[in-house]
């Protein structure tokens, strides 16, 4: 298409029109100028394809598809090639059904275990979540179907969605809440974006032109278009203004006389429609352009990939006495409904019409499994019928594995978890079994953490989270070690919900959430404050064992901005061969009280595949940020002076290897000097000691009048840390007489040189 053409012989109806949806999946077509229409669909772990009745929230039927493992559990492989595979499959799926644009990934941080749509969501931390999302990206686009990565920004929660405000400080966005969004589109380059429902210090993110025109675009350079999540508009006329470009679902007409009537009454500029009607053909164009009449969606094929997708993405949080892998000898007890009835996916939007779904009692028939129901999933309470039947299985066999977890109705998109606890007759079933039979493994389907009060009671707990219809085959195979299971948690699973760091403020009052925590959200917090977890961020265990060594960084001291390169050993020191993921974390040594840090940050990881006795050198590059911090008063990246310790290990609680390094980065975070700062703070700055060495003395010939002479060198000490915390003015109230405010006004301005 020639769009400037296009664009120039459209009428301001036809611009404004081309602003919002046709209908629920589709953009409008302008047939006199030859412009075709694209259709959009829900993903993303699946093709949530409608050509009928549609809706947002899963209740009407799809076409049949693949449901691939959920965003919880791809973050879990920690595995980009893993998850750019899952990618270009479903791209291929949607060039097959004639799908543009594929409305995923979703990268929302996970503030807290209770959001319901957290099973769509990747990662606590930004980093995984940018990585796995730029992953995902490359996949699909690589098929030429755009993604739109969802949803822009801090809708951290369901409660509320669509009218709560999103409050927190500009660091907190920055480091958290931007950071996976920054990663991924910079990275990855998504054709199109999903603002949010939600607002953001009271403005709705469709309106927010600081985050949809000075972030996105211009920081991260973005250049495809923004849509609305489904029903986000407020304000059509101020959405345009802010860069928010098209309107779905369509309104029939209602916001496109809207937009109309702000340009004529010089309320909108007309160049805005044209530059988001310009976005908007650029990627129909796009798609058009290199749109496969030949693609194939075979929907058996891809199943398999989704039960190779799955094996990877399992965690072994617990295996005592090496109660797994089960023997395919001795009689094992399945217990539990969701072993013949596997829950795979989440509700809502993402909920996918499968064309088959395999359950674990399915894939172990060749084996020697007993089955017992244990419960009810639409009936909390014990049924003690089944509750017996389970008891004698589990005493009957080898070892007992009991499946688990939440039923549908506990998660969903719409609305949030109210506690995080399994169902009560799962829990008493769990441990009743447990004293059953010593050898209890307990398979956990579930979108996000769970309390697990019968944990030093069972000997081994597999999270399966919510991997996809071929979960039962995956789950089978990790259980018989015909897998050997690799992923590690992207979350911490916090004891109770209460030790969560937003548990005081989620979901906050009324229209209100207030980001209190900061950035101390997830693993960040928990190790900062020394709390014990259940298991902590990136915890994974496998069937062999690994040793992570011998970090090195390529030199002691760098400059600010120089990139640092890293080294690490790791071996895979049991007998059978398996995947270890190697983490790499900053952890700021140099303490200071002008900014308060987490004690550690992920800033890289890696997947290596190793054989029994096989050592791999792991090789990482740091760049500046990943040493830096926000500062809201410069409004930039800062890396600050001081040592900073590279560690290596298994989990953000198993750090095996270390090496500190220095970084001449910048010695103070002053912005400005006046007769409130204080002289700690002032001392910072090269050369500014001699600048006050005058007031310093004044100071200290008044203060060592009144001293005793006899506490010497401590006298000085004692002066020294009195003066830190002094304001300037302070010090001439304490001095003898000869420095005025003037004088000190003169040192000011002195001072304001070093900045």
């Amino acid at each position: 298409m020639n769009i400037p053409e296009i664009i120039r012989q459209m009428t301001l109806e036809e611009k404004a029109g081309l602003c919002s949806g046709a209908d629920f999946w589709h953009t409008k077509a302008i047939e006199r100028l030859g412009v075709p229409q694209i259709m959009v669909s829900d993903g993303p772990h699946g093709l949530r394809k409608q050509d009928l009745e549609g809706d947002h929230l899963g209740v009407n039927d799809s076409i049949q598809a693949v449901c691939f493992p959920a965003g919880c559990a791809t973050a879990a492989s920690f595995d980009r090639q893993l998850v750019e595979k899952m990618g270009q499959a479903l791209g291929e799926e949607c060039q097959a059904e004639n799908v543009a644009v594929l409305l995923g990934p979703a990268v929302n941080i996970k503030r807290s275990p209770l959001c319901g749509r957290n099973f769509e969501y990747y990662s606590e931390d930004p980093y995984v979540a940018g990585q796995t999302a730029a992953s995902f990206i490359k996949g699909v686009q690589s098929k030429n179907v755009g993604v739109s990565i969802k949803h822009f920004y801090a809708n951290n929660q369901e409660h509320r969605r669509m009218s709560s405000s999103s409050v927190m400080d500009e660091r907190t966005k920055r480091e958290i809440y931007l950071a996976a969004f920054e990663q991924a589109i910079q990275e990855a380059k998504p054709w199109t974006v999903m603002c949010s429902y939600n607002r953001i210090n009271g403005v709705y993110a469709a309106q927010d032109k600081t985050a949809l025109t000075e972030f996105l675009r211009d920081e991260c350079q973005f250049d495809g278009f923004v849509m609305s999540d489904w029903g986000a508009v407020d304000d059509r006329a101020a959405d345009l203004a802010a860069g928010m470009d098209l309107e779905m679902p369509s309104s029939e007409g209602v916001r496109d006389r809207e937009i109309v009537r702000a340009v004529q009454e010089g309320r909108l500029p007309e160049a805005a429609v044209d530059l988001a009607v310009e976005r908007i053909l650029t990627i129909v164009d796009r798609y058009w352009q290199n749109q496969n009449p030949h693609a194939n969606f075979d929907r058996d094929a891809d199943h398999e990939l989704s039960r190779e997708i799955a094996s990877q993405c399992m965690v072994l949080l617990k295996n005592e006495d090496h109660v797994l892998p089960l023997s395919k000898e001795k009689k094992t007890a399945f217990i539990g409904a969701f072993a013949e009835a596997p829950r795979f996916q989440g509700g809502g939007s993402s909920h996918i019409h499968c064309h088959k779904v395999e359950s674990a009692l399915e894939m172990a028939k060749d084996y020697p499994v007993i089955y017992a129901k244990g419960y009810d999933v639409s009936d909390h309470t014990v049924q003690q019928d089944l509750y017996e039947e389970a008891i004698r299985a589990a005493k009957s066999a080898e070892t007992a594995v009991i499946f688990a977890g939440l039923p549908d109705a506990l998660e969903s998109e719409g609305y949030d978890r109210t506690h995080m606890r399994l169902p009560d007759c799962q829990n008493a079933l769990i441990s009743a079994v447990a004293k059953a039979n010593p050898n209890t493994v307990v398979v956990l389907h579930n979108g996000s953490p769970v309390e697990m009060p019968w944990i030093d009671e069972v000997k081994g707990v597999l999270e399966t989270y919510l991997c996809g219809q071929a979960v039962g085959g995956a789950t089978v195979q990790v259980l018989y070690g015909d897998v050997n299971p690799s992923g590690h948690l992207a979350e911490t699973f916090p004891r109770k919900l209460e030790d969560n760091p937003s548990y005081l403020f989620y979901p906050g009052e009324g229209d209100q959430t207030v980001y209190a925590e900061g950035v101390f959200v997830g693993y960040r917090y928990y190790a900062t404050k020394k709390m014990p977890v259940l298991f902590p961020f990136g915890h994974g265990l496998s069937y062999t064992t690994f040793q992570i060594s011998d970090l090195k960084t390529d030199k002691a001291a760098y400059a600010d901005g120089e990139t640092v390169r890293v080294t690490v050993h790791v071996t895979n020191t049991g007998d059978r061969a398996g995947k270890q993921v190697v983490q790499l974390y900053v952890l700021p040594q140099t303490k200071t009280d002008a900014v308060l840090r987490p004690v550690l940050e992920l800033r890289g990881y890696e997947k290596v595949s190793l054989m029994p006795g096989e050592t791999k050198t792991v090789s990482f590059e740091l760049n500046r940020r990943a040493f830096a911090y926000y500062h809201t008063a410069l409004q930039e990246w800062t890396v600050l002076d001081g040592d900073y310790a590279i560690a290596a290990g298994g989990s953000s609680a198993e750090l095996e290897t270390q090496q500190v390094i220095h970084i001449a980065g910048r010695k103070s975070l002053l912005t400005d000097i006046t007769l409130n700062t204080t002289v700690g703070d002032i001392l910072a700055l090269k050369g500014a000691r001699e600048i006050l060495r005058p007031l310093m003395e004044s100071y200290g010939r008044t203060m060592g009048d009144s001293a005793s002479d006899s506490l010497g060198e401590s006298t000085a000490s004692m002066m020294e840390a009195q003066m830190k915390y002094m304001p300037l003015r302070g010090m001439i109230s304490f001095g003898d007489g000869k420095i005025t405010t003037d004088s000190c006004l003169a040192m000011v301005e002195e001072l304001k040189k070093l900045l």
